[in-house]
Order: C-alpha cells, then sequence, then structure tokens
C-alpha cells in the first residue's frame, strides 16, 4: 500500500518560488491502477517523482508497504527502488549499444546477474510480444517496441508497484492502445500501477482517475462514478 500524506514540494525561494505540489494526500492500495491527469505544469510527473522516491518533497510524507521513504538516506531509497519500484518513461531510456534482451537484463546487472536471468528476461520480451526481436539494439526497433523493452525492463526485477509516465506519448494511437493492454494484463497479474497522462481517454483502462490542477487534487473518481 502507498500513502501520500500532505505532501507538498516547491522550488526556488522568493520572488522565483514555485510550488509544484500543494498538500496533498493520496492512498493507493495494493493492486489498483490509477491514472493521474491533468494540464502540462498540474503537477503530475512531480507526484510521480516523489512517490518513486526520485524527488524530495518540501513537506509531509510518502509511505510504502508500511515505511515512510521520504526522508530515507538515498543508499536505502535506492534499496526500496530496486525490490518494489520500477519506472516505465515515455523516452523509453534505453540504452542504444545494448540489445533488447542486455537493456531488461540491466537492472539486474546493479545485484549481479544469476544464472537464470536471461531465461527470466527472455520469457518477459516474449510476454511483450518480442521474443524474435531479442537480439536488436534500439534503432532497429520501432517505437512502440522500444517502450515493450522497457515494460519488460520494468517487470525484470518483479517489483509490486510500476510508475508509468505518459508510457503512450511517443507513440501512434493504435501501438498506444496495445502498450495500454499490456499494463491491464500487468495489473491484473498482481501489480499496482500509477500512470502519469494528460489523455482522459487512457482513463478507461484504469480502475481510478486522479485530477490535478496547480499542484493540488481537484477530483478523483473510481471507474463507474460519474465526474471529470
Amino acid at each position: 500500500m502507498l500513502e501520500v500524506r500532505s505532501v507538498s514540494k516547491t522550488y526556488g525561494e522568493g520572488a522565483a518560488r514555485v510550488v509544484a505540489l500543494n498538500n496533498i494526500s493520496l492512498r493507493v492500495d495494493d493492486g489498483d491502477f490509477v491514472v493521474i491527469t491533468g494540464p502540462s505544469g498540474s503537477g503530475k510527473s512531480t507526484l510521480l517523482n516523489v512517490i518513486g522516491g526520485l524527488e524530495r518533497v518540501s513537506s509531509g510524507e510518502v509511505i510504502l508497504d508500511g515505511v515512510r521513504i521520504d526522508n530515507l538516506k538515498e543508499n536505502d531509497l535506492v534499496h526500496i527502488r530496486r525490490r518494489k519500484v520500477a519506472y516505465v518513461f515515455q523516452q523509453y531510456h534505453l540504452l542504444p549499444s545494448l540489445t533488447a534482451l542486455e537493456n531488461v537484463l540491466l537492472p539486474l546487472t546493479f545485484c549481479g546477474l544469476k544464472k537464470d536471468d536471461v531465461r527470466k528476461a527472455t520469457e518477459l520480451l516474449q510476454k511483450v510480444g518480442l521474443e524474435k526481436r531479442a537480439e536488436h539494439k534500439p534503432n532497429e526497433l520501432s517505437g512502440g517496441e522500444q517502450q515493450r523493452v522497457a515494460i519488460a525492463r520494468a517487470l525484470v526485477n518483479r517489483c509490486s508497484l510500476i510508475l508509468a509516465d505518459e508510457p503512450t506519448g511517443n507513440v501512434d494511437q493504435e501501438t498506444g492502445e496495445g502498450i495500454l493492454k499490456l499494463f491491464q494484463k500487468m495489473n491484473e497479474d498482481g501489480h499496482t500501477i500509477i500512470m502519469v497522462t494528460h489523455n482522459l481517454d487512457i482513463a478507461k483502462h484504469a480502475k481510478r482517475i486522479v485530477a490535478l490542477r496547480d499542484g493540488g487534487i481537484v477530483d478523483e473518481v473510481s471507474q463507474g462514478d460519474q465526474g471529470l
């Protein structure tokens, strides 16, 4: 379970001070699929980065599985991220010199590769429909294929929480629909997913929608509710 308690995040000081998040509280239960939406500059990506420990809060608390992570030392935070939190970014962030299989294996190299890891990574590429592209490098893959490699990489550590920042932003609509169906399947398999998007059409794939504006939550609905 994830809890965000009265979190604020500011940048700069004085006249240059910007409030990115303003006293946000949010609870995400295990197995949930939450879409965070809102206009550009509403604080969506900042909230995702705070949840994942990539940015520090200015005030408030972030609690993951009963552990307060917002005030952890960096080494402890890295350990939490490796075991529990995986990211899928809009820009894919694949290493161009590595094959698809090697990119999927990358998170495991930080812990020392084990004999069974190549099989695990190969099975994940098969799961996202890319088993025949395992030896291809990113420049030999389409945008949708690169994003699916990034999804497989996010799954390789078996993290329970998947954070996705505009994961369909760089692909066409048809490819994006396929990627969203992959996220639905991940959710059905037990992963908790928090996805940032400015596209309300993506909301139909989620269980809950949280709308931000000017750094605060302005609406929150579950599928089947009326709102937004």
